[in-house]
């Protein structure tokens, strides 16, 4: 379980395959600002809601210029299946070794009815354009987060 990387700070690089199979790379997105949100399950309530939350955004996001990348320990095959069934317009990467959620803080133990286990932690970081952290959400409620984004993307 990694600490959360904080605002300031260098996002840490990543490379991750798609739900097409294909690699993408933080890099990749240089001079844009990125909204990385950690989610725990592909097609479960809460995680539909807020993919579908951000689908809805996605004029307003690229009127801000900004890319929006949903990482979870799912597999292509799943984050596909996901996409499709809800028409997302944006990139679900897979992490399937949870890696990458370690290394932002995302991975993280978890109490439920009692019952301690390791698992995604919902959160969301804006990098900005120039790769470094600007905003962390460490504890994400789903209502109205698109719109908490929303609003620290403008502040930009």
């Amino acid at each position: 379980m990694g600490d959360w990387i904080e605002v300031g700070k260098r996002a840490p690089a990543f490379t991750l395959a798609d739900a097409d199979g294909e690699k993408v790379r933080l890099s990749d997105f240089q001079g844009s600002p990125v909204v990385i949100y950690f989610y725990p399950k592909d097609d479960t309530p809460g995680c539909t809601k807020e993919a579908c939350a951000f689908r809805d955004q996605h004029r307003e996001l690229k009127k801000l210029g900004a890319v929006v990348l949903g990482i979870s320990p799912d597999d292509s095959e799943s984050h596909a299946r996901f996409r499709d069934k809800y028409d997302l317009n944006f990139r679900l990467l897979a992490d399937v070794g949870h890696k990458i959620a370690e290394k932002y803080g995302a991975w993280r133990e978890k109490n439920m009815y009692g019952k301690k286990s390791m698992g995604i932690r919902r959160s969301t970081y804006l990098i900005d354009s120039a790769g470094k952290v600007a905003k962390v959400w460490k504890a994400v409620k789903v209502d109205g987060h698109d719109q908490k984004v929303l609003e620290a993307l403008q502040a930009l």
